[in-house]
């Protein structure tokens, strides 16, 4: 792909969804009001919050912030499916996804457009768990031969203005040209899913990543986070994770995994889950793996009932 000649500073709307948390919606609105490079919107999605989320969000009195109400809980997939498409339809040119409990440190949205802008790649800035000053989740650098290695803080970075990276979700800005080619964010994962499959998605209609090492978000890590190598794989898996929230894991990248590698991939991917749940938790959770292996396996997305 030949790159695009750099354009004139674009205009950047910045997206997140909520539901019925209402004082970290609040401050991440007010971390992005507080950028030095103005947002040109913001744009969030509320999944039919009940506890005046949407109402103390539209009381902050600002102009560039417009709250999407939804109408029922439809994850942070779908709401950032919608929150994208609507800047989009509203002639933004990038939109910086975001999560509600990430919030860009002052300077974030000027460094990362301190380069001539290029609409052909995406850049996002680094996350730190601001606990423990490391990466909220290890970063896929990849070196100029095309091998990929996980990062763990900013020791492990060279000394570059831009870093090429991959896999990235929050905080990555999104041009229009890469939206068009790669589709929108596909809203039935609802969570834990659309952070792998979009991602993979934007490099696969052939747009490179990027980090800007000057720019940093704060977003909170998983209280204990595991590690596991099985088959060739490497899985990350939180210790004592909800069971709704494990369900939609296993179901989204089984179902990915098979877009990705076919049959034999997705059966290797629920193996290497369930190896590492009975591990990390114990063999009681068996059950759980195999009705959200089923569930993507067959394609059954959207909301879990009940």
């Amino acid at each position: 792909m030949n790159p695009s000649p750099p354009t004139p500073t674009p205009r950047v709307a910045a997206v997140f969804a909520c539901y019925n948390r209402r004082d970290t919606a609040l401050e991440c609105a007010r971390r992005l009001k507080a950028q030095t490079r103005p947002l040109d919107r913001l744009i969030v999605a509320d999944n039919a919050s009940t506890d005046g989320s949407a109402e103390a969000l539209r009381g902050l009195g600002w102009e560039a912030l417009e709250v999407l109400d939804i109408g029922d809980n439809l994850g942070n997939a779908g709401g950032i499916q919608a929150a994208m498409e609507h800047a989009f339809a509203q002639g933004l040119d990038a939109v910086w996804i975001l999560d509600d409990d990430s919030w860009p440190r002052s300077n974030a949205l000027e460094e990362m457009l301190r380069s001539p802008w290029r609409d052909d790649v995406v850049i996002h800035p680094l996350q730190e768990d601001p606990a423990t000053g490391r990466f909220t989740w290890p970063l896929q650098v990849v070196a100029k031969d095309g091998s990929v290695s996980l990062i763990h803080s900013r020791d492990g970075l060279s000394d570059q203005p831009l870093i090429r990276s991959r896999g990235v979700w929050t905080g990555a800005m999104v041009p229009k040209k890469i939206r068009d080619a790669a589709g929108p964010v596909k809203g039935e994962l609802f969570i834990r899913g659309e952070d792998e499959e979009y991602p993979w998605r934007i490099e696969r209609a052939g747009f490179a990543t990027y980090a800007v090492p000057a720019a940093v978000m704060d977003h909170p890590g998983p209280a204990d986070l595991v590690e596991w190598r099985f088959l060739g794989r490497r899985l990350f898996l939180e210790r004592g994770l909800a069971d709704w929230k494990l369900h939609y894991k296993v179901r989204n990248m089984v179902w990915l995994k098979r877009r990705q590698a076919g049959a034999a991939g997705a059966l290797a991917m629920a193996l290497a889950y369930a190896v590492c749940v009975a591990k990390v938790d114990g063999p009681a959770r068996l059950p759980l793996v195999w009705r959200a292996f089923r569930d993507g396996w067959q394609g059954k997305l959207g909301r879990l009932a009940g």
